[in-house]
């Protein structure tokens, strides 16, 4: 018994390219652009929530600019901006991680006016400095400020401006250092990029799937 076989061979459009829908490639340039805006907001998140634990949103950040970068890369083999999308990744997670930190020093810090009296590398080699600071009262802090770098360190003896949390969740920073609002648009500024880039690997994921260049994980997708 003959049964009507159902063909498999790709229509072509008016173009003499292969007929795609536009609205597959819609829905996965969408669905890159949400991943990419979520991916900034859950790493702000887990800053936050992991106040004074930056390796875990900096773990977190990392992972998940590279599921990003490996999704743009396959679903619409745009190698080029894949590589160029590393520059706005790292505004996304220095943002994202700093943010948080930052935002608690501006809502709830104390600023205190200090003077450095001892450094943990002074007669060392060491780059990694850790200052003991006594404050206007002449008490010194339990806290040290922490100063990585051997270039514009401060010595002992040098005054600062500096702010510390009170609940001890969060670093002391030297006040010019915490900029919050700098922080966030970083942070919004390296997200709303990835979109434009996420919307030109879309358009050019639709041309090269016209035109039967597609790549097999996409074709699943």
């Amino acid at each position: 018994m003959s049964g009507i076989r159902s063909s498999r061979i790709t229509p072509l459009s008016r173009m003499g390219g292969l007929a795609v829908s536009p609205w597959t490639s819609a829905r996965r340039t969408v669905g890159l652009v949400v991943f990419g805006w979520a991916s900034a907001a859950a790493t702000t998140c887990v800053a936050y929530l992991a106040l004074g634990y930056e390796a875990v949103p900096i773990s977190v950040g990392v992972l998940l600019c590279l599921t990003f970068a490996v999704m743009m890369a396959l679903l619409h083999r745009a190698f080029w901006l894949t590589v160029l999308s590393a520059v706005p990744a790292l505004f996304i997670l220095v943002g994202s991680v700093q943010y948080a930190p930052e935002a608690a020093l501006e809502q709830r810090g104390v600023r205190e006016t200090v003077v450095i009296v001892a450094d943990t590398a002074a007669g060392t080699s060491s780059d990694n400095h850790r200052f003991t600071l006594r404050g206007a009262d002449g008490r010194t802090l339990p806290e040290k400020l922490q100063f990585n770098g051997g270039l514009g360190a401060p010595k002992v003896g040098d005054r600062l401006d500096i702010i510390r949390d009170p609940e001890s969740a969060v670093p002391m920073e030297q006040a010019d250092d915490v900029d919050a609002a700098g922080r966030l648009s970083g942070l919004v500024g390296g997200t709303v990029t990835w979109t434009l880039m996420a919307l030109l690997a879309g358009w050019r994921g639709h041309v090269r799937r016209r035109r039967g260049r597609d790549s097999p994980l996409a074709q699943l997708l």
